[in-house]
Formats: C-alpha cells, sequence, structure tokens
C-alpha cells in the first residue's frame, strides 16, 4: 500500500470517528444560545430559582455521567463503532425531543413541571450519547493510528468538538440575526436545539463505512481481520505482525479477567485526575453561559451571539496549533503551559472585576483562556485518556475517568449561576487557583507518552508496580531495624 492511500485511509476513519467529537462540542454548545429563552419559558414562568435554571442548563451532564459508565460495557462487548451507532441515534432523537418537547404529551406554549422534565429527559438522553461519543471516539482513534501520527489523529477529535461549537454558535446567530426577542424566546431556540438533527443523521450513514478496531478484533480473538487491518494502517506486514503479537501478549489472550488495579492505583490516580481537572478548570463556563457573560459587560443579544461565534473560532484556530505541538513538544509541556496560562487569564478577569474596569480588556482575557486552554487541556486530555490505560483495563478505566470528568462537568456548570449571583466575574478566580494546582500536579505525576505505542506505556505503569513492593520492603526493614 502506497503511503498516501495509507494515511488517507487513516484520515477518513478518523474524521468519521471524530464527527462524535463534533455532535459532542455541538450538543453541549446549543445550550448557550438557547439557555436564557429556555429560562425564560421553563423556568422562570414557574417561578423557580437559579439553581433550577443551573440544572436544566447542564441536566445533559447527568445523561453524559450515565453514557461515560456504561461505554465500557458496550465497547467492550459490542464494539468501538457500533458503540458509536447507539450515539449517533441518541444524538438524533434530543435533538427533536428538546426542539419540541411538547411533542407527544403536552401543548406548546403551557408551561409546568411536568414539561420540564421531559425537556430535561431529551437533554439527558443526548448527553448519554454524547458521554457515549466522548469516551470511545477517541479510543476509536487511538487504536486505529500508528504511535507516530497518533496523538495528531486524536487531537483531530478535539478539533472536531471545538469545530461543532463554532458551528453551533454561528448557526445560532444566524437564527437570531435580525430576530425579535419574543420571536427567539417562542420558535428561536427550538431551531436552535434542531439543527443538531443533521450532523446526527450524517454520522449514523457514515459509521456504516467505518471498520472496528484491530485491539477489539484481538480481544474477540479474531486475529486474521485484526493482522489484515493493521497491516492496512501501519503499511507494513511486518510491523502489522510485530503489532498484532504487542497486542495479544498485552491481552493475554486467556479468558482470565483481572482487576483494574492490575497495573497499580498510580495510572488510575493519574487519568482520572487529568480528566476532573480539565472541566474544574472552568473551560465549560464560558461555553455554557458565553452570551450571558458578554451580556453582563454590556453587549446586546445579537452582538454577545457574534462574540461567541469568535470564541469557538479562536478554539478551531489554536486547534491546528496543537496538532504540531503534541508531537513536537509532548502532552507533559503542553498541560503545564496550558495551565500556567489559564491561571493567569482566569485570575485577570476576576481582578479586572474587582478593579470596575469591564469591556474590551476584560475580553481579551476571556478569549486569551479560551485560546490557551483548546492549545493544551482540550486536546491533550482526551491524548491521554487514549493513551495511558493498558490495553486489558482501557475500556473500563477510560469509562469512569469521563464518567469523573462528565461529574466535575456537572458540579462546575450547575454551581455557576449562583457563584455569578454571589461572586459576579469574581468567581473566575475559584477556576484560576484550580490551574494553579494543575500545574504541580502534571509536574509531579503526568509522564510523557509522545512516539510510545500503548504497549510501552503500560509498561511504564508495570514497572511502577514491580518498584512499590520494593519501596514498601526497604521501608518495612528499616522500621524493624
Amino acid at each position: 500500500m502506497k503511503l498516501n492511500s495509507q494515511l488517507y485511509y487513516i484520515l477518513f476513519i478518523s474524521a468519521v470517528a471524530s464527527l462524535g467529537g463534533l455532535l459532542f462540542g455541538y450538543d453541549t454548545a446549543v445550550v448557550a444560545g438557547a439557555e436564557q429563552s429556555v429560562q425564560l419559558y421553563l423556568v422562570d414562568s414557574l417561578g423557580l430559582s437559579s439553581f433550577i435554571h443551573g440544572l436544566t442548563v447542564s441536566s445533559a451532564l447527568a445523561g453524559c455521567i450515565i453514557g461515560a459508565i456504561i461505554s465500557g460495557v458496550l465497547s467492550n462487548s459490542i464494539g468501538r463503532r457500533n458503540t458509536l451507532v447507539i450515539a449517533a441515534v441518541l444524538f438524533f432523537l434530543s435533538a427533536l425531543g428538546s426542539a419540541y418537547p411538547e411533542l407527544i404529551f403536552f401543548t406548546a406554549s403551557e408551561p409546568s413541571l411536568a414539561l420540564l422534565v421531559t425537556f430535561n429527559i431529551y437533554r439527558i438522553i443526548g448527553g448519554i450519547g454524547v458521554g457515549l461519543a466522548s469516551a470511545i471516539a477517541p479510543v476509536y482513534i487511538s487504536e486505529m493510528s500508528p504511535p507516530n501520527i497518533r496523538g495528531k489523529m486524536v487531537v483531530t477529535y478535539n478539533m472536531a468538538v471545538v469545530f461543532g461549537q463554532t458551528v453551533v454558535y454561528v448557526v445560532t446567530w444566524f437564527i437570531v440575526l435580525g430576530k425579535s426577542s419574543d420571536w427567539i424566546n417562542d420558535m428561536g431556540w427550538r431551531y436552535m436545539f434542531a439543527s443538531e438533527m443533521i450532523p446526527a443523521a450524517l454520522f449514523f450513514f457514515l459509521l456504516l463505512f467505518i471498520p472496528e478496531t484491530p485491539r477489539y478484533m484481538a480481544l474477540k480473538q479474531d486475529y486474521g481481520n485484526a493482522y489484515n487491518l493493521l497491516e492496512k494502517i501501519n503499511g507494513s506486514k511486518q510491523v502489522a505482525s510485530e503489532t498484532l503479537q504487542q497486542i495479544k501478549h498485552s491481552l493475554n489472550t486467556s479468558t482470565e479477567k483481572v482487576s483494574i488495579f492490575y497495573y497499580g492505583k498510580l495510572v488510575l490516580f493519574v487519568g482520572f485526575l487529568v480528566a476532573i481537572l480539565q472541566q474544574f478548570i472552568g473551560i465549560n463556563i464560558i461555553l455554557y453561559y458565553a452570551p450571558r457573560i458578554f451580556e453582563n459587560l454590556g453587549a446586546d443579544p445579537s452582538t454577545s451571539m457574534l462574540q461567541t461565534i469568535f470564541i469557538g473560532a479562536i478554539g478551531v484556530a489554536v486547534s491546528f496549533l496543537s496538532i504540531r505541538l503534541v508531537e513536537a513538544k509532548g502532552r507533559k509541556f503542553l498541560l503545564l503551559f496550558g495551565s500556567a496560562g489559564c491561571a493567569i487569564c482566569l485570575t485577570a478577569v476576576a481582578t479586572l472585576f474587582y478593579l470596575g474596569i469591564q469591556g474590551i480588556s476584560t475580553l481579551i482575557f476571556i478569549l486569551g483562556f479560551v485560546a490557551i486552554f483548546q492549545m493544551t487541556w482540550g486536546p491533550v486530555t482526551w491524548v491521554l485518556l487514549s493513551e495511558l490505560f493498558p490495553n486489558k483495563i482501557r475500556g473500563q478505566a477510560v469509562a469512569i475517568a469521563v464518567t469523573l470528568m462528565w461529574g466535575a462537568n456537572l458540579t462546575a456548570s450547575s454551581t455557576f449561576p449562583p457563584l455569578n449571583d454571589a461572586l459576579g466575574a469574581g468567581a473566575f478566580i475559584i477556576y484560576g487557583l484550580i490551574s494553579t494546582f494543575a500545574f504541580f500536579f502534571v509536574l509531579k505525576f503526568v509522564p510523557e507518552t509522545k512516539n510510545k505505542s500503548l504497549e510501552e506505556i503500560e509498561e511504564i505503569w508495570l514497572a511502577g508496580k514491580k518498584v512499590e513492593p520494593e519501596i514498601t520492603d526497604m521501608v518495612s526493614e528499616k522500621k524493624l531495624n
């Protein structure tokens, strides 16, 4: 196979899987344009609190947690690709139901508590799709990519997430452009949610043309097809044979099941905390509430939507840079740089607020935070989660990590409205302190994984596991002496 055709094939299957990331971004960011209209229709009209509004905005995240929890079981039982197919169906159903929650049981323009619950159920259904896609799409891409380009390919997934956010910001802006507030609050928000049905249908269709991963095939002892696919994506019979042997050794082809703690606790601690910190740094506070934040800084509704597009556009632009840096500089360097940069920008936003300085200077630091995050923590977290965990526990460990990630997202986003009421933009100092903690955590615990095969990374944790008992024995001997 020629290099070009090999690379084109990898790019195609990665692009298809990355549509799961696009829908992840689309589904989580669509609420930014609709949240104020939903608040008027389903929260304020019922006399409910800002906390209920926060839960409604972030209700999809409960589904994300559910999807992440079941992703490991589904991906190991029916396969990575088929799990993504289920996600595509859930995205479509959620888009339809969120746009018109009155579809079956209710009448439009007659808000009720039951209708609010129904709306949230549809959002949770979409969240399950996000949870499945966010856990499985990076794993699929990682397992289908040669080590020398694996980081770049997984970064394309994060680019798709950011691109999906940007697309929905643009779509939202076009929907509200030149429209009255009454129309937006009556019909506009419905068009925003309904627009997701188009990429969801495309995702479902294209998934029918990509294969299962070779590591899943080997897990099911389908070695012939696993070898053929490895040859196709590596362009070499020798590399395919060697890789298949590594996979067999890693999986230990017997039916023995291993504990998630088989490789020690450190790998789990590192992977899980990286996932949590990605959310507690605060990026989704900006993504979910951007129009409201910009309106608080003095923009009118149409202008705030336009400024929100800048957030997405900056994210897409710096994502191209992260493709180069993730292999050139490595994963650890980018996380350290991102932690420091995010801490500076967030602290600056809070400081300017307390000094009574609002406007362009605050906007610059918000956009700077978005740019730094989307170049570092945004893509690198997904790369690390797809690489850190060994083959035997990858499905289960990634599922737990992504579950914790979405739990952290739910906590951060649902608590922002009351924090914003109490502290205003000063709430950003909290996220700045978390970014500072992240810097020291990465410096101490996160290993570099660039240019290593998944099986070589596994050996890092096995080596660490062997050292721990030796250290414990030495300490015990000293105590006895």
